[in-house]
């Protein structure tokens, strides 16, 4: 377990849930309000100087930041720090490494990490060599990070190759249910939302659930039976989040074509977080980047048995306990079938 200081311009609550899904021992957190950073080292000079000593003396292993470094930004301050530097893109890509376990999906990570560490090697080549291990490194492409330019591009080139064979392959079990004329119901939702929780208790399997952010990648796809005449098929994916980067939405488009492709989409809000609103407009956004926007959506409220406030006006359940399960299938079987009408 890695030491590390969060560094921010707002609250960072959802930096600490990130940091804590990599590994990483929150030693202290900092947050310093500008109205833009700074070009060189994103927080000023003063502040540097403070998170410099507190480095040195509680020994830190790495300094984590709330948004986007640019290259410089990232070289400047891991210099002036003398320990290493993570910015949020390159954290959460951290994340999905460690979450990837079947081909595809380390195939779609250790594309998003090479095209996002590409960036990374112009202009100072020793940037990759000081990183070391731990937070920020690790994942299907860590033995590939020393690799020049043009040895990255070949390999990103390799990579798209291999996702887009498998996108192909994904195509035709498409066709496969379309001819069966199965109607595919995707659940969608922010991450830690209860989707996969709510995916088990719809297709009854013991499928993996987890508080972790980000414990499902892969997209997972489950024929039920709803009523006599109604077999659909259900799947659930990745989990969205604020600021998503654009590498991972890229390297992921293979995957999140069973969401473009879904009759249904079942939006999964957790109805006991505050941030709930802001969260829900995430997720509408990264339909609509995805060419989802247009989809008919059915918006469910989980996590009921956790409410301690006046419910909001909506479908109401608990993948846990199972209420409001009857109701939700019911909606499903009405969207559903006018669809296929």
């Amino acid at each position: 377990m890695e030491n590390a200081i969060l560094v921010g311009t707002h609250a960072l609550d959802e930096l600490r849930e990130l940091a804590a899904s990599a590994g990483a021992r929150i030693i202290d957190e900092v947050i310093q309000r500008r109205d833009r950073p700074d070009r060189t080292t994103f927080i000023g000079k003063g502040k540097v100087e403070e998170l410099r000593e507190e480095v040195l003396l509680e020994g830190v292993d790495v300094v984590i930041f709330d948004d986007e470094l640019s290259p410089g930004q990232a070289k400047n301050l891991e210099e002036a720090l003398d320990t290493k530097v993570v910015d949020r893109t390159g954290l959460i890509l951290d994340i999905f490494a460690r979450r990837a376990r079947t081909k595809e999906g380390k195939l779609q990570v250790e594309l998003a990490q090479l095209e996002y560490r590409l960036t990374r090697l112009t202009g100072h080549r020793d940037y990759l060599s000081r990183l070391g291990g731990g937070i920020g490194t690790r994942g299907p492409g860590e033995t590939k990070l020393e690799m020049d330019r043009r040895q990255i591009r070949h390999r990103i080139s390799t990579l798209k190759r291999d996702i887009e064979q498998i996108r192909k392959h994904r195509q035709l079990h498409r066709e496969r249910r379309r001819r069966d004329q199965l109607p595919l119901v995707s659940l969608v939702g922010y991450t830690n939302a209860g989707k996969s929780t709510l995916f088990r208790a719809l297709s009854k399997e013991d499928t993996l659930v987890s508080s972790r952010l980000f414990s499902t990648l892969d997209t997972l796809i489950r024929r039920i039976q709803l009523g006599k005449q109604l077999p659909i098929l259900i799947s659930d994916t990745v989990g969205f989040i604020r600021r998503l980067p654009h590498q991972l939405v890229s390297a992921f488009r293979a995957t999140l074509e069973e969401v473009v492709q879904a009759d249904l989409i079942v939006h999964v809000i957790d109805v006991s977080d505050p941030d709930r609103e802001m969260k829900k407009e995430v997720v509408l956004e990264v339909l609509d980047d995805i060419g989802a926007g247009n989809h008919p959506i059915l918006t469910v409220y989980n996590k009921a048995d956790l409410l301690e406030e006046p419910a909001p006006a909506g479908l109401l359940i608990s993948s846990v306990t199972g209420a409001g399960l009857d109701h939700l299938l019911d909606g499903i079987v009405r969207q559903v079938s006018s669809v296929r009408v």
